[in-house]
């Protein structure tokens, strides 16, 4: 919130970078602003409009495990807090585009949204807006996509039944969720209206590490976060409920970072189990509940347990959105994919002026990123200061 009130910090949210011209100091950057078809300087982020939208279409933010209105707010805490309308989904759009071209498609007109605005901040002809910014230096923070475990057939996600990723699972546990924080199996209210009464919560859970990950069939790397990323869920779900029961199934754990080992410990104190062994498929049983088959290295016998529901820890990959930029930036990419860093330099990228932080140059969990976000602003303010001091002294 501090960043959307600063007086020097310009949020362009909304946006994609088209091009790049120039060097360290003078940069000169060509953004598109996205047309949000509602007015920023307008709306008042009320929400009537998305109580009112008659249409829903599943929800990206909740990764499909819920629905919200083609017009909406992407999250809750979202700067600048405005609402947007998916142009794929608004009928009125549709609509409009449809009379433009002349088409004999029949689409039902609705214009609700606009009608409930008392901000009268609806503008269904708003257009994508090219601005130009002249900048010093560049920081890339692009994030990155998350493996889609659906090449990884023997472990049945998109086909079982309650196998789930942990981004979903991250969701699910969440009080701004699908469920608002109840521990449900996806199988009981996906793809209903609304959540049933008196559902069952769910109580066998099962995380399965290292999916796509330290994998010659897929990546090579390791993705650093998802050990403690598990273990944190399992814990949280444990908090939910005394009664769950959490077993973790891994190679190994690596919890590398300061207090991260009396972090396992605690969740050893908690009764969850660690499970020393690779999960080698995962089948539907005869309740319709995942099955996962696993051989214990511990007692080296290939052993099966039923859950509720599956978490796989799916491979941490670079951005696709990463991998367009890089193009027009002129920057390379290393072995992974991730952006290339200079060998005593981590944070410079192979064009000088431009810098690199978090997922964007590698796999970092949150505390990492924000330290590598400060190291690379840091950077930025020495390469300047330095290039100011060229300007003066000629």
């Amino acid at each position: 919130m501090d960043v959307g009130r600063h007086p020097k910090i310009e949020l362009l949210a909304y946006s994609e970078v088209e091009e790049v011209e120039g060097d360290l100091g003078a940069f000169e950057v060509t953004i598109r602003k996205k047309a949000r078809y509602v007015d920023e300087s307008k709306c008042t982020g009320c929400g009537a409009c998305a109580e009112k939208c008659p249409t829903r279409v599943p929800d990206s933010y909740n990764e499909g495990l819920g629905e919200r209105r083609a017009i909406y707010r992407y999250f809750a805490q979202g700067i600048p807090s405005v609402y947007t309308i998916d142009p794929n989904a608004c009928r009125h759009i549709a609509w409009l585009r449809a009379r433009e071209e002349g088409s004999n498609v029949k689409v039902k007109k609705c214009g609700i949204c606009e009608k409930i605005c008392q901000a009268k901040a609806i503008d269904y002809l708003q257009q994508d807006r090219i601005i130009q910014r002249k900048v010093d230096a560049i920081v890339l923070a692009t994030g990155y996509e998350v493996m889609n475990p659906r090449d990884i057939t023997e472990y049945g996600y998109g086909k079982v039944p309650n196998v789930i990723t942990a981004i979903e699972f991250e969701r699910l546990l969440s009080a701004s969720g699908p469920t608002s924080g109840h521990l449900y199996r996806p199988s009981d209210f996906v793809g209903k209206r609304s959540i049933p009464d008196h559902l069952p919560h769910a109580k066998r859970l099962a995380f399965v590490q290292c999916v796509g990950s330290r994998d010659k069939r897929y990546s090579i790397h390791c993705s650093g976060f998802c050990c403690m990323h598990s273990i944190k869920e399992a814990i949280i779900a444990k908090e939910h409920d005394s009664e769950v029961e959490a077993w973790i199934f891994g190679m190994d754990i690596r919890a590398v970072g300061k207090g991260f080992e009396e972090y396992r410990l605690k969740a050893e104190s908690m009764g969850i189990r660690f499970i020393r062994g690779r999960v080698a498929e995962i089948t539907k049983g005869k309740k319709g509940l995942p099955v996962v088959w696993y051989e214990d290295t511990k007692t080296r016998r290939v052993q099966s347990e039923e859950f509720d529901i599956v978490i796989l820890a799916s491979a941490c990959l670079p951005s696709k959105d990463a991998s367009l930029l890089v193009e027009k930036l002129g920057v390379e990419l290393d072995s992974f994919g991730f952006i290339k860093t200079r060998p005593f330099a981590p944070f410079d990228t192979t064009r000088e002026g431009i810098f690199v932080c978090g997922c964007a140059r590698g796999p970092a969990d949150i505390p990492e990123s924000v330290a590598q976000a400060s190291s690379a602003a840091a950077r930025v303010a020495q390469m300047v200061m330095r290039e100011s001091r060229k300007a003066v002294a000629q």
